[in-house]
């Protein structure tokens, strides 16, 4: 995999991503380390463009469930995280969970992403009864849950394979699979902030082949900004790159900045927007097989996810009703429906919300009806956040 940039000239490459014409993983780096930020900017655009509706932003309604923050796992960069045994740590009862899920539909939601730290004393069995609860009891959220590292745990402990792991997942209710626990793809890297235990490049890239041969989707991310070289970052893009080529199962590619409040890792320096658009805008560019991008406004703030929105982004990904991990490195953010078609509306998008993996869009006529049946949910720090069209209705 050659890395090192490719020399060629910037203009010359940018014309090659607009057409269509694949660019090398080279060419990438050049990009990143001589590209002019507009021009970057306007060409991620303009491939955006060619995969999705020029007039409309897409964003979704769901909340971010952490079920333990047990982690036998000691990764540099995580503020979340409590050692087995730790008085902090706590692992969530089932019915604790199902109120946040319908919560979550209160608001308008259609799905959750729920993951957690690796659980050292949590059997196959605890997460097939958790996902069998969740379908039988709300048949109507979508289960986006359990990221590489999770999935190579109970892999581990119960001696079996990937693809078996994620089968016997997806009969109890695994709808897909986050892209947590990728933060840089590329070894070096993972050994110096110690997420090379927990999963592998490769393991982590196995673990996404096994699910999309077991006919799940699955998002790509990439938390960078830890002191790592470009080359480590187009390495990351080349290996989502080959994966999508191999399965085509990637729904979105999330990239986000390392947050370093509260971590191993406090004097790493922040990476600010520049970099952030940057670098979005390559991805866009390289990773020519993806159709969604999400922005991170979570890490990022409000007004760099609308700016990112003209950078390669197509989506604004969720409202955050509830967000734990980059929240435990000192960024919060949160929004309202009615802030978020705001924000889209006054980038100059349409906004459109849609479900957890792209399939379809939905109105609030479609979700009214379980946004009533479960407004008895609301908790009174999230009341803010319901839709003025449910006002009357919550009263």
């Amino acid at each position: 995999m050659d890395l090192q940039p490719s020399g060629r000239p910037v203009q010359q490459i940018l014309d090659d991503a607009v057409a269509g014409r694949r660019i090398s993983a080279g060419d990438a780096h050049t990009l990143i380390l001589e590209g002019d930020l507009l021009d970057l900017g306007l060409a991620a655009n303009e491939v955006r463009n060619r995969f999705n509706d020029p007039a409309v932003a897409t964003y979704n309604v769901d909340r971010n469930i952490n079920y333990t923050n047990v982690c036998v796992y000691k990764c540099r960069f995580c503020a979340f995280y409590r050692e087995p045994g730790d008085p902090e740590g706590y692992l969530l009862p089932f019915e604790e969970i199902g109120r946040k899920v319908e919560e979550t539909l209160a608001l308008n939601g259609t799905g959750i992403l729920m993951q957690g730290g690796v659980h050292p004393d949590l059997p196959i069995s605890f997460y097939e009864d958790l996902l069998r609860y969740l379908r039988s009891s709300y048949p109507a959220c979508h289960v986006h849950a359990f990221s590489p590292p999770e999935i190579k745990f109970i892999a581990r402990k119960e001696r079996m394979s990937f693809y078996d792991v994620i089968a016997r997942l997806k009969a109890a209710g695994l709808m897909s699979i986050p892209g947590g626990g990728a933060e840089i793809l590329s070894d070096p890297i993972r050994k110096d902030v110690l997420a090379y235990p927990k999963c592998s490049a490769e393991e982590w890239i196995d673990v996404m082949r096994q699910a999309h041969r077991n006919g799940l989707r699955t998002s790509a991310t990439m938390m960078y900004g830890m002191g790592e070289a470009v080359a480590a970052r187009v390495e990351h893009f080349q290996r989502v790159r080959d994966l999508q080529d191999e399965t085509g199962g990637f729904t979105a590619f999330i990239s986000w900045t390392f947050q370093h409040e509260h971590t191993e890792m406090p004097d790493v320096p922040e990476t600010y927007a520049e970099e952030y658009l940057r670098t979005l805008a390559v991805s866009r560019l390289f990773l020519d097989n993806v159709v969604h991008f999400q922005t991170s406004w979570v890490t990022q703030g409000k007004k760099i996810g609308q700016v990112a929105l003209s950078f390669g982004a197509d989506d604004m990904g969720s409202i955050m009703i509830e967000e734990n991990v980059v929240a435990s490195a000192g960024t919060h953010y949160r929004m309202s429906q009615d802030e978020m078609e705001h924000l889209i509306s006054s980038a100059g998008f349409i906004p459109r919300q849609r479900t957890n993996l792209y399939e379809r869009l939905v109105t609030r006529a479609d979700t009214a009806e379980m946004a009533r049946k479960y407004r008895g949910s609301l908790t009174p720090q999230n009341r803010d956040l319901v839709s003025s069209a449910l006002l009357p209705v919550l009263g």
